[in-house]
This record gives structure tokens, C-alpha cells and sequence, in this order.
């Protein structure tokens, strides 16, 4: 299990006791098995479980047997189902979740008490946190039905993208996987391995928020055969690659959580002369729908239904952009997630895909990720990936809603919503606070940061961009220091 631990610990899970073991081994046969029979076998498991979702989440639910009261005794397909949102569903926090022991107020004192951040809640479940695109703040429990889901999965799709001379590469470069994530939040933070632990020799975190040019040289010492973390931080590493001053040869980069203009993905394997596999997934379908060699995601039907809409919820044609997507999420049973609205626009493929994928194939239009430009006191510029300020914003307590807005080389302008019946203005101290540390560790102590008095704004579509980069850019001085 030596080699299945390593990945799973790669994708911030691991196997917990005998009992996952044995049940991760049976969902990795049944997942082969199910490709194995093509489309009518996906589709197959895909009404069966559907059918016992429903069924489950009308019986434990409260929210959910008031909403489904007129449907059917079974539901076959999700397109009968009524569709919900992130803030429809937090406002019935209480009655959605199927535990009756779960309370929204004792999981949030939960998520902001950092002593519990290696525990489990009730010690049975994992908590995720993010804010996202819509804007209300959404909070997650992942029961072990999910997390063994997402576990078999994740190894199917990772072993799937490896052939043998892949691993003879990993094995030539040391097998040592970097990740580089957002530490000091729930489920982030526990994925450091402890130091004296072998695997820490083997698998190492690196937090999102450290200066580029530390991280180049930490990268430099750590040379890792797998480089897996967020999109817009590794194409800020790719940039260091061409410039010489970083040098790692992985066989293997994976980018994720945000999205990249399709030929980015080209431009990395080029750089790093390394393979390129970028995967999709949310808080709310934490399970990673894979990328195949023509990068197209492949949705796993059988665990999971994604259906691109337009603004009143009626399918979008496949080939066309969806106004956004509902996700059906099929294993996760404390919170059900069905027929939710994501708020992704995607892309359906209209025909088989090309690298003969039983699985249905996607786009995804949103996530584009954008990257703050910052100038220190000595004119050296910064990057900074989005998700690596966000992350900061996510694991302040109390936020709601948020939106970072750089009105200036040197400035950033932050709009909030704080929970109701917390101090906004103690809400804003800790933030600001939080930003501040941040912008001191890359050597930006000039930039200001404003409390805006105006509330977060949203696009046209009603959604809220959480990350505003200066709309005119900053133009690169090639005589001035580069902190990136």
C-alpha cells in the first residue's frame, strides 16, 4: 500500500482502518467494472443511486422531504428534481443536514477554533469551508461513504494518467510529490506530514502563501517528481522555469482549482517537459473529474450527475456554454448535494471523445484565475495567485461575503459581508490583520489595504469575483528587481 498511501495523502485524504481499506478496494472494482461496461453500465448505477440519494435525503432531511413532497416514491433522473442554492440551503442548514446531532451554529464554532483544525467534527467528519463565486459562504461535511468515494476516485484517475514509463520517471526522480496548497484551514493543514515521518522525505507541503522567490529555492532543494497545486501559482513557476532561476524536472504537474486558457496547458508541458493534467472538482463534489491527454474532464456518471443549464434551469444544448451547472453529488450522505447550482458555466461535448472515455466530457468556462500584480518599496514586482489572498479571507471567522478589488499598484480596496450577528468591525480587524501578515511575508508592506464602504458587487450574471486585479495592468520594468 506503500505507493496508494502516498497518492491518497497527495489528495488530502488517507486511508483510515481496515474498513476503509476493504471498502476503497471494492469501489475500485466497481468503478472498473462500470467502464468496463460503457455507457449502460454508468448509467445503470447512475438511476440506482440516485434513486437511493433521494430516498435517503427525504427520509433524514427535513428540508429535503418538504422540497421533494410531490415527487414520485423513486426518482430515477434529476432532471424532475427541484434545484437549490448555496444560500437557499445554508439559511436550512439545520434541516438539510441529515444528522440531527449537526448544528450550523456549533460547526461554525467548530471552523473557527484553530485547535480543532486536526480534529474531526464529532470526530466522524471532515469540515471544508470556501466562499465562492456566488457569494454566500458555504460550510461542508465530507461523511467516510464520501471521503472513500473520493478516495477510490482520485487513485482511479491518477493511476490512469501514469504508464510504466511514467513511474520509472517518478521513481528516477525520487518520487517526491510537492504540493502546493493553502495551509492554516481546516483539511488543508492537516495534510503536513509531521517532521521525522519517512513520507515527509517523500511528500511535502508547501504553503501557497510563501514568497516566490523562497519557494523557488525550497523547490530547488526539494527536486520533486510530481508537482501537484494551484493553477495560477505553478504558471507563476513556469515563468521562473524559463527564466533559469527555477530548475526541477518533474515527470507529472498537476494544476487545479482554477482554471487555465486551454493552451496553458501546453505551455507547462513544454516548460517543465513534463506531463500535464489538470482536474475539476468543488467543496460541494469533492471526487476530481479528471483531464484525458486532450484535456477534456471526464465527469464520473456513475457517482456524480452534471447538468449544464441556462438562467431558468433548462438544459443547454451540448457544444454550447451553460449559463451555469447543477451537480448531483451521489455519495455524500450527512449533506446532500442535488441538483445544485454551482455556478460554473461548462461546456458538454457533443460526441465520444477522442481518447475513447466512456465518461461524458466537459469544459469548464469559469475558474479563470487571475493573478494580482503588485510593486514593493523598490519597485520589484510580486505575483500573487488568487486563491493565495483568498485562501487568507476564507479561514478569517465570521466572513460571509467578501471582494478584493487592487485599485492601484500599492492598494487593495476589500469589501465584506460578516455573519449576521458578529462586530463587522472586529470582523475587519482579524482580516485586515490576516492580510497584512500575508503582504509582510512578501515584502509588501507598502501596499495599503482599505476597508471599502460599499458592499461587494456583483457581475451581471449575479455573481461576485472574489479577486480584482488592476483592470490596466502592471507594465513589467525589465530593469527593476523581480520579486516574482
Amino acid at each position: 500500500m506503500g505507493q496508494t498511501t502516498l497518492i491518497l495523502r497527495q489528495y488530502h485524504l488517507t486511508l483510515e482502518g481496515s474498513g476503509m481499506t476493504e471498502r476503497i478496494t471494492w469501489l475500485l472494482r466497481d468503478i472498473g467494472r462500470a467502464r468496463r461496461q460503457g455507457p449502460p453500465g454508468l448509467a445503470a448505477r447512475q438511476r440506482d443511486r440516485l434513486a437511493d440519494q433521494v430516498a435517503y435525503a427525504r427520509t433524514h432531511s427535513p428540508y429535503y422531504r418538504d422540497l421533494f413532497r410531490r415527487l414520485p416514491d423513486r426518482v430515477e433522473t434529476s432532471e424532475c428534481l427541484p434545484a437549490s442554492t448555496k444560500p437557499q440551503l445554508m439559511e436550512r442548514f439545520d434541516d438539510w443536514v441529515t444528522d440531527p446531532a449537526v448544528t450550523l451554529t456549533e460547526v461554525r464554532a467548530f471552523v473557527d477554533d484553530p485547535a480543532t483544525i486536526h480534529q474531526r467534527f464529532h470526530g466522524k467528519y471532515r469540515v471544508l469551508t470556501s466562499s465562492g463565486s456566488t457569494g454566500a459562504r458555504g460550510i461542508y461535511l465530507l461523511d467516510q461513504r464520501d471521503q472513500a468515494v473520493t478516495t477510490a476516485l482520485t487513485l482511479r484517475f491518477f493511476l490512469s494518467i501514469l504508464s510504466a514509463p511514467d513511474y520509472v520517471q517518478v521513481l528516477a526522480r525520487g518520487a517526491r510529490v510537492a504540493g502546493l496548497v493553502a495551509v492554516g484551514g481546516h483539511f488543508a493543514s492537516s495534510l503536513a506530514i509531521p517532521q521525522g515521518n519517512k513520507l515527509n522525505r517523500l511528500y511535502r507541503i508547501f504553503p501557497a502563501s510563501t514568497r516566490l522567490p523562497d519557494l523557488v529555492e525550497q523547490l530547488n532543494r526539494f527536486r520533486p517528481a510530481i508537482l501537484v497545486g494551484y493553477a495560477s501559482l505553478i504558471a507563476l513557476l513556469a515563468g521562473e522555469q524559463q527564466a533559469g532561476r527555477l530548475h526541477i524536472d518533474p515527470a507529472l504537474v498537476m494544476p487545479g482549482s482554477e482554471g487555465l486558457p486551454l493552451g496553458g496547458y501546453d505551455t507547462l508541458a513544454e516548460v517543465f517537459g513534463a506531463k500535464v493534467r489538470n482536474a475539476y472538482s468543488a467543496c460541494e463534489l469533492l471526487q476530481p473529474i479528471g483531464a484525458c491527454r486532450y484535456q477534456w474532464l471526464h465527469v464520473n456518471s456513475d457517482w456524480a450527475i452534471l447538468e449544464p443549464v441556462d438562467a431558468d434551469y433548462q438544459p443547454t444544448p451540448p457544444g454550447q456554454p451553460s449559463h451555469t451547472v447543477l451537480i448531483s453529488n451521489l455519495a455524500n450522505r450527512v449533506q446532500p448535494f442535488l441538483r445544485y447550482d454551482l455556478g460554473d458555466s461548462v461546456r458538454m461535448r457533443p460526441d465520444p471523445c477522442p481518447c475513447g472515455s466512456p465518461l461524458p466530457a466537459i469544459r469548464v468556462q469559469g475558474r479563470a484565475a487571475d493573478t494580482l500584480k503588485l510593486r514593493t518599496e523598490t519597485g520589484a514586482l510580486v505575483r500573487l495567485s488568487p486563491l493565495t489572498l483568498g485562501t487568507v479571507i476564507d479561514r478569517t471567522p465570521h466572513v460571509e461575503i467578501y471582494q478584493i478589488e487592487q485599485t492601484s499598484p500599492a492598494t487593495l480596496r476589500v469589501r465584506f459581508h460578516s455573519v449576521p450577528g458578529t462586530h463587522a468591525d472586529e470582523v475587519w480587524n482579524t482580516m485586515h490583520a490576516n492580510i497584512t501578515r500575508l503582504l509582510h511575508q512578501q515584502q509588501l508592506d507598502n501596499v495599503e489595504v482599505q476597508r471599502a464602504s460599499e458592499p461587494p458587487q456583483q457581475s451581471t450574471s449575479g455573481k461576485y469575483r472574489r479577486i480584482i486585479p488592476l483592470s490596466a495592468g502592471l507594465v513589467e520594468d525589465p530593469s527593476s528587481p523581480d520579486q516574482t
